[in-house]
């Protein structure tokens, strides 16, 4: 793979070259690889179908749960969160004891590997949120919570330039990989001063199925806003928006 310079930039194929329009810039590689039929039917390409087989079921599990948190999530990623999600996701499959290689499965896999992973590396959770919290999740109940005490903002928030203001969300997917389904329930605060003194206690709850069968996955993050003539707006279009997995819980 290499980068085109210059001042034409090229797309298509010539000469066995193919040029093609990235995120990272403009590319050419030479085209060929294996025949298709061949992967497919040749065992020597066992490992690959087998491979290939996993990789397609995690990225359609990445979807699912991208789809689920999809009122979140619209406000808190980066470019590259779709393929980050699936290198997660496959290596969850990789942890599925029960079923044999190219059959693994998200279900059967140790999906609270995914804790902790963010969807916006250009505003992680961790770095953004310092006030402490807690939150939960009762299987029995379906509800998942999270609890901030009073806290000033602007000590225990690092908001980007021009923010003024911000606010909390929080939402719980329950994930049925096998049939590619999902529900999800969400609760925020409302859009709150950064520069106050002090926030009042803060208490989020979402309800989803009471004893669910599925796995399900809280998320949390922290929303910036800039206010202009007395109308609220997205900072940098959620640019440095955060958004965190907090906790999986699995039956």
């Amino acid at each position: 793979m290499a980068k085109q310079t210059g001042i034409i930039k090229l797309k298509g194929t010539i000469g066995g070259i193919s040029f093609y329009k990235t995120s990272d810039g403009h590319l050419a590689r030479e085209k060929g690889g294996v025949d298709k039929s061949r992967i497919q039917n040749d065992p020597a390409f066992q490992r690959t179908r087998e491979n290939g087989s996993e990789f397609g079921r995690a990225g359609k599990g990445g979807k699912v749960l991208r789809n689920a948190i999809r009122l979140l999530l619209q406000n808190a990623k980066d470019k590259r969160v779709v393929s980050r999600l699936t290198k997660s996701l496959v290596a969850i499959t990789k942890t599925d004891t029960t079923n044999e290689r190219g059959l693994r499965t998200l279900q059967d896999g140790n999906l609270g590997l995914l804790e902790g992973f963010e969807f916006n590396l250009n505003g992680k959770l961790g770095a953004t949120l310092f006030a402490p919290f807690t939150k939960a999740f009762d299987r029995v109940t379906g509800e998942a919570t999270l609890d901030l005490a009073a806290f000033s903002p602007v000590v225990r928030i690092a908001a980007p330039a021009g923010t003024t203001h911000f606010k909390i969300v929080m939402g719980a997917a329950e994930l049925d990989f096998e049939n590619e389904t999902s529900t999800f329930e969400s609760d925020t605060t409302a859009i709150l001063p950064y520069t106050a003194a002090d926030t009042a206690a803060i208490a989020l709850s979402a309800t989803i199925t009471a004893n669910s069968t599925l796995q399900v996955v809280q998320v949390i993050g922290v929303e910036f806003y800039q206010e202009v003539n007395g109308e609220m707006y997205a900072l940098k279009n959620g640019a440095y928006n955060a958004l965190s997995v907090a906790t999986v819980d699995t039956p």
